[in-house]
């Protein structure tokens, strides 16, 4: 299996930001990804007294109904909307916080966004179904999609340990290396080479028998 690329030239880390924010979302604001998800999830956390910090970045149609859920359940003081980012201003954000949530509700068939975070030095948490446990592999935590409650309790224990956080990060860069361009180009090339190498030989094979 040939895993996917992200893009290693502009996701990374950047010297000098500091991890100041807890909890971030990157992706579209459709119901799909589950964003209300985190926040049930969060309000779930602030019972129990914890308050984490969480940025949404992004837009789409939810964007008001997820505002107007923040409100209602009295989360606004925690959450951020900061909108549809791009380029240096989208990667210095996210290397601002500690943990990245990918909260899908659906099956993702891979899920690049978990790679951006890591690279930036999230420790990612995401939906357990589809591909996106193949995206994080052994660098962050997965949860069954849609379960808020699930979701709470691993953020609650991940929020709460620096030094598992940081564990996630270290295994983090052998990850991100098999899913770097030229790692996966290599990758594609090697098995063009095996099938031009084996249609070489059955030619030959052919060219034996007919003799």
């Amino acid at each position: 299996m040939i895993p996917n690329p992200y893009d290693d030239v502009h996701f990374r880390r950047i010297e000098g930001v500091a991890k100041s924010r807890d909890l971030v979302f990157l992706g579209r604001l459709v119901s799909d990804k589950g964003v209300d998800v985190l926040l049930a999830a969060l309000l779930r956390l602030k019972a129990r007294g914890m308050r984490p910090s969480v940025t949404i970045i992004g837009s789409g149609d939810e964007g008001p109904a997820l505002r107007e859920m923040t409100t209602a359940n009295g989360l606004a003081d925690l959450v951020t909307f900061a909108g549809a980012l791009e380029g240096e201003e989208l990667v210095a954000l996210l290397n601002a916080h500690r943990i990245l949530v990918v909260p899908s509700r659906w099956q993702e068939p891979f899920g690049i966004v978990a790679l951006e975070g890591m690279a930036c030095g999230c420790v990612p948490v995401g939906s357990a179904g589809g591909g996106l446990k193949d995206a994080i592999g052994e660098c962050g935590e997965t949860f069954p999609n849609g379960d808020a409650a699930a979701l709470a309790e691993v953020l609650g224990h991940l929020l709460a340990s620096p030094q598992r956080q940081q564990a996630y990060r270290e295994l983090g860069a052998r990850h991100l290396r098999r899913h770097e361009a030229s790692a996966v180009a290599a990758e594609y090339l090697r098995v063009l080479q095996a099938a031009i190498d084996s249609a070489h030989a059955r030619r030959r094979e052919r060219g034996v028998a007919r003799v």
